[in-house]
């Protein structure tokens, strides 16, 4: 199975001006298809880093989304960076500019046909608000800053590209929530439970308010999931502490 991967692109972004949307639904768009994300990164506007992360990310076999910095203004880096990365020229797509053209007519010239400009090679990702394509090169696929445009082209790359790897591995995640746990109490069995289950994951969220818990569990094969969470359930509870099942 491939990995997932996202890039979240802006200035704006990283100065808080607004508020990521990207991260928290690209996990479910994956996650409603069987499909897990394995890594994100935020990316400022600066194209030094930006064709730094791609270079790594275009030398891996990742299928990776890459969120804004596509538009036509001079502080839009990414994809003359994408181009950089991968050591090709921008040209003009025909195909996007019969898009843009459609969509605005004599308002494509001047400035928004610079948006069917990308790197030689790319394929369109079409776009179902206003015709403006992103662009798809060696698995990265380029989609705007808006949510409302992104997330359905997201969509749109994986059910057009990657339904074969849908629902392909059984997956279960399971916890447990202990009131007022000592996270640093926990630690020996995490490990014993790790080294009896290593093909699973363990993890551990403590939270001190408005009470201390500690949310305790399993993910990974479903069946392996269930035998792990019974010795969960059993190291603690001989440690002494009271727990419930988490949501």
């Amino acid at each position: 199975m491939q990995n997932f991967g996202i890039y979240i692109i802006g200035d704006e972004i990283l100065s808080g001006k607004r508020e990521d949307k990207h991260l928290s639904q690209a996990i479910q768009i994956l996650k409603a298809r069987g499909l897990t994300l394995a890594w994100a990164e935020y990316l400022g506007d600066d194209p030094a880093r930006m064709i730094a992360s791609f270079k790594r990310s275009f030398s891996s076999n990742d299928i990776v989304f890459s969120f804004g910095g596509i538009g036509a203004t001079p502080d839009d880096y990414t994809r003359q960076a994408a181009a950089d990365a991968l050591e090709v020229p921008i040209v003009r797509h025909q195909a996007a500019v019969a898009e843009i053209e459609t969509q605005f007519g004599e308002g494509a010239y001047p400035k928004r046909v610079l948006m069917a400009d990308f790197p030689q090679g790319a394929e369109l990702i079409p776009n179902p608000v206003n015709r403006v394509a992103g662009f798809s090169i060696k698995n990265h696929y380029f989609v705007p800053g808006f949510p409302a445009m992104a997330h359905p082209m997201m969509e749109w790359v994986l059910d057009t590209h990657y339904s074969d790897l849908f629902h392909q591995t059984a997956y279960l995640e399971q916890s447990i929530i202990i009131e007022d746990g000592i996270e640093s109490q926990l630690i020996d069995l995490m490990n014993e439970t790790l080294k009896k289950y290593p093909e699973i994951k363990i993890f551990s969220l403590p939270k001190l308010k408005p009470n201390r818990q500690v949310e305790l569990g399993a993910k990974g094969e479903p069946e392996l999931v269930k035998e792990a969470m019974q010795d969960i359930k059993s190291g603690v509870s001989n440690i002494g502490f009271a727990w419930v099942d988490g949501a």
